[in-house]
C-alpha cells in the first residue's frame, strides 16, 4: 500500500511540473490576443521646442505635447485599435 501512494505522489509531481508551464504559456498568449498597439504622441523639446512623434517618452528633456495618435507621423488622432 505504501508503494502505491508514493507512486501516485511521484506521478502527480511530474504531472504538476508539466502542466504549470503550459498553463502559464496559455495565460500569456491570451493576454496578447487582446492587446492593442501602443499609441503615438507628440513630444516637445524643453530646450528648443522641437516636436517629434514617438510611442515612448524620449527622455527627461521632453514633455508630452499632444496625442494620442494612431500613426507614426502623428496625423491620425485616436488610439490604435479603436
Amino acid at each position: 500500500m505504501r508503494l502505491a501512494s508514493s507512486f501516485s505522489r511521484e506521478r502527480m509531481m511530474k504531472l504538476k511540473s508539466a502542466i504549470v508551464p503550459l498553463l502559464a504559456l496559455a495565460f500569456l498568449n491570451a493576454g496578447m490576443a487582446w492587446s492593442a498597439p501602443a499609441a503615438w504622441y507628440k513630444w516637445r523639446s524643453k530646450s528648443d521646442g522641437t516636436l517629434i512623434c514617438m510611442q515612448t517618452p524620449p527622455g527627461g528633456g521632453w514633455t508630452k505635447a499632444d496625442g494620442p495618435y494612431k500613426d507614426a507621423q502623428c496625423i491620425i488622432a485616436g488610439k490604435p485599435g479603436s
